[in-house]
């Protein structure tokens, strides 16, 4: 029901309404990765898309308990590099918990910044400095998403892809593995699942 709830509140923010069984097909949609966004204008609407699946990657995914600083320390997801999201992750986030614990949202300029972090989206903008990115997190637990078009080939653990106006899941199951992560067998049936030529 959560979903339900930041789904109605990102839409609602936009004007739109719906019954609640459009909403069930909505978050259907979202969990199979086949939510169109032709309807949608402008890279602000994608990215409105993408806030909610960061938010639910948080749900489908175990970090090791080292990750936590303590029981009730939030979970934290970053965006490194320039900000696709603007409000629309906050405002996606806000007042929500994954597994009792509040999330927090930080924004990061230089890999070095991060200190806690349990997901991390990668901007576009990042795309010349990748390599050197993934060997700096290469030992800690931090999902790492991004949309560049070879994230996951490069190392990265999932992809948000933009393909015929649908946004697509692509999961490197091998890197969030050596990052002591384990994802969720219900994220996984809905993405495609990638393994990195060595």
């Amino acid at each position: 029901m959560a979903l339900l709830r930041i789904v109605a509140r990102v839409l609602a923010a936009r004007g739109v309404r719906a019954s609640a069984g459009t909403w069930h097909v909505v978050c259907g949609l979202l969990l199979l990765g086949g939510l169109d966004a032709s309807a949608q204008t402008g890279a602000s609407k994608e990215y409105q898309v993408k806030a909610v699946f960061l938010f639910n990657f948080a749900q489908f995914v175990e970090w090791p308990a080292v990750a936590f600083a303590g029981s009730t320390s939030p979970l934290v997801i970053g965006i490194l590099g320039g900000d696709p999201f603007g409000a629309y992750l906050d405002e996606t986030v806000r007042d929500e918990k994954v597994n009792n614990r509040p999330l927090a949202i930080q924004r990061y300029h230089q890999v070095d910044e991060i200190k806690t972090c349990h997901v991390l989206f990668i901007s576009r903008s990042e795309a010349s400095r990748l390599d050197q990115i993934l060997v700096s997190l290469k030992d800690r637990s931090i999902l790492l998403v991004g949309d560049a078009d070879d994230f996951v080939q490069r190392g990265g653990m999932i992809r948000l892809a933009t393909n015929q106006s649908k946004i697509r899941v692509s999961i490197n199951v091998d890197a969030a593995k050596a990052a002591n992560l384990t994802i969720s067998s219900k994220l996984l049936r809905a993405a495609e699942l990638v393994t990195p030529s060595k």
